[in-house]
């Protein structure tokens, strides 16, 4: 049995679905079951902070010690800065006092892509791994996390480009690709223009391609051709859970 200590719950709140999980913080592991509910449509506040609380009472608290939520924004001294795939009922909010109160507990907050990223970093496909590490979440939308060296910078919005006239979420989001009804060759060529324009703009030494797209990786990554290395993400849905924990942790422990 993993001592509360070792362990934390981590939340991650997506467009289409809000997910959490205990987590052992010292290996990345899951030690609990994943528990899912729908993201509430419209993404109020109050809609999403009562999903939450719903999970949460899915767990047993004595068996962690700290709590981590990946929020789909912009986090600047604890504030949702954007809003972009939730309801701007958010805006200037902080999730983690929100949740927080919901639950009874301190709550630690940052990125859902951060947090994703972190997990791939800490534990995942970019362990051990120098230099300009570039995580991407395809999903509802797409998110990215950067990290130097292993150290996470926040809040990179890499994919605020266009590709073909659009914005690259409307083109390489792995929603715009069943919205269009594309096949994976085509929807891969729109990923790799974008892989191209972030090529461009920081020379990345690793990219890693995560988020609900990544556990269908086989379907459309050997139609992407690269000098970059691209690889699909270690922990697919699993990434945002475990990073979110590991954070939290991180936060407990005095090392953020």
């Amino acid at each position: 049995m993993v001592e509360p200590e070792h362990q934390a719950l981590g939340i991650d709140i997506g467009g289409t679905g809000i997910k959490a999980a205990i987590v052992d913080t010292r290996n990345g592991r899951l030690t609990s079951r994943r528990n899912r509910l729908n993201t509430p449509r419209p993404a109020t506040a109050e809609g999403v902070t009562a999903t939450v609380r719903e999970l949460f009472d899915r767990v047993d608290p004595a068996k962690f010690s700290a709590v981590g939520v990946g929020f789909p924004s912009a986090i600047k001294d604890g504030r949702a800065m954007t809003a972009v795939n939730m309801d701007d009922s958010w805006l200037d909010v902080r999730p983690g006092e929100l949740i927080g109160q919901a639950i009874g507990l301190r709550v630690a907050v940052l990125n859902d892509a951060d947090a994703a990223g972190l997990a791939e970093v800490r534990f995942g496909a970019a362990r051990g791994i120098s230099g300009t590490v570039v995580l991407i979440t395809l999903g509802t939308g797409i998110g990215t996390s950067l990290f130097r060296d292993g150290v996470l910078i926040p809040n990179a919005e890499l994919a605020r480009v266009r590709i073909k006239g659009k914005e690259a979420q409307r083109k390489a989001s792995e929603s715009a690709r069943k919205r269009r009804g594309v096949s994976w060759e085509e929807w891969a060529a729109d990923v790799e223009a974008y892989l191209q324009e972030l090529e461009q703009m920081i020379w990345p030494d690793l990219v890693l391609i995560g988020g609900g797209a990544s556990a269908r990786a086989h379907f459309f990554m050997h139609h992407i051709d690269m000098r970059m290395p691209v690889r699909p993400a270690r922990f697919r849905n699993d990434a945002g859970i475990i990073g979110a924990a590991t954070y939290a942790a991180d936060i407990r422990s005095g090392e953020v």
